[in-house]
């Protein structure tokens, strides 16, 4: 029987919850360079490309052959920006979140490019061979503005808790996410803040900010929307 959200059907225009996992719950961000490496991959395919700034640095006579090449291989890599946006995400030692908003029916395309350059990466780094994820990645479909905001509190949570920190310590925690993007201390353009901060400025007797919602004691609410079974 296939596990929990393994079996996708996609919508255009609507909102998933994306994770995976290492092969037998093993680690698949042993640093901060492998942590890096995966946002930055999110980075370039989520980025509008900018085709014809590229070109004109691949014909320019002042452009250097490191430049020229740099450009050329932007050129040839896949690009989503005009089909996905990402919500926020969350890395942990052995998985990783990303909340993402699809335009069109472009995922399965999305997620096999991630997860193959992520995993050439991994094996050429660190001299090993086979696959680095557990199965097919999972993808939950998000049926309401309510799953929404809970969702992305708890994929904000997940390097909180795991931690066993406090809210107002979130800063203490060492794996990568979104948050900082939430509170106003980093601007990433591909990070799309305001499908979740608007709900706290337009909604009527909604809470004031964003991390008083994250402190909220909903556990229960949570579990029975979130629908993870990563920890299965």
């Amino acid at each position: 029987m296939a596990s929990r959200n393994s079996v996708k059907t996609y919508s255009e225009n609507s909102f998933y919850h994306i994770y995976n996992r290492g092969v037998e719950k093993r680690n698949i961000f042993l640093d901060s360079q492998d942590s890096g490496v995966f946002l930055s991959y999110l980075k370039t395919y989520l980025l509008p490309r900018g085709g014809a700034f590229l070109n004109k640095k691949i014909s320019s006579g002042q452009s250097s052959t490191t430049e020229k090449n740099e450009a050329k291989k932007l050129l040839r890599l896949k690009n989503y920006s005009d089909d996905m946006e990402l919500i926020c995400y969350a890395l942990l030692p052995n998985h990783f979140h990303l909340l993402v908003k699809q335009k069109s029916n472009v995922i399965n395309r999305f997620m096999n490019s991630l997860g193959t350059r992520y995993g050439m990466y991994f094996n050429r780094r660190y001299r090993r061979t086979g696959v680095l994820f557990q199965d097919v990645y999972k993808a939950l479909l998000v049926n309401s503005d309510e799953q929404l905001l809970h969702l992305s509190r708890y994929i904000h949570l997940n390097p909180i808790e795991a931690l066993n920190l406090p809210i107002s310590r979130w800063r203490e925690a060492k794996y990568p996410s979104s948050l900082p993007e939430y509170f106003g201390l980093r601007n990433s353009t591909w990070v799309k803040t305001n499908y979740i901060l608007d709900y706290f400025t337009k909604r009527p007797g909604a809470k004031d900010n964003y991390e008083n919602f994250l402190d909220l004691d909903i556990d229960p609410i949570i579990t029975s929307m979130v629908g993870i079974d990563i920890e299965e």
